[in-house]
């Protein structure tokens, strides 16, 4: 499970910008979380309380927007959701030769402290 790095990982970014905006505390991190990234959104969610534990984000909320894993299927040029596919083409069954066109992203969308 290496949500735990990437939470960690995306604590130093929010430390980072936490100096440069003068921010003492911050109440809630909301990410993009796209169904293509690698990152499960429930792991993230479980593994958060564990990374945050006795540091400055403690108190912290974490908030998660799933972005759709759509794609585009280089076969027959179908656009669907691969993972409510589970990869494979609705309209002519093509399960490898995909071109993602959403939910590769993992991205800070917003920093709420003061």
């Amino acid at each position: 499970m290496h949500e735990v790095g990437v939470i960690t990982s995306i604590l130093h970014t929010v430390e980072d910008i936490m100096k440069d905006e003068n921010l003492t505390t911050v109440e809630t991190i909301v990410l993009d979380v796209g169904e293509l990234s690698g990152v499960v959104p429930h792991f993230m969610e479980e593994c958060f309380p564990a990374a945050t534990y006795k540091t400055r984000f403690e108190n912290t909320k974490l908030e998660m927007n799933v972005i759709p894993g759509n794609v585009r299927c280089d076969s027959c040029g179908e656009e669907f959701n691969a993972y409510a596919c589970d990869l494979k083409c609705p309209k002519c069954g093509e399960d490898k030769k995909h071109t993602p066109l959403t939910g590769r992203e993992l991205i800070i969308k917003e920093i709420r402290g003061n």
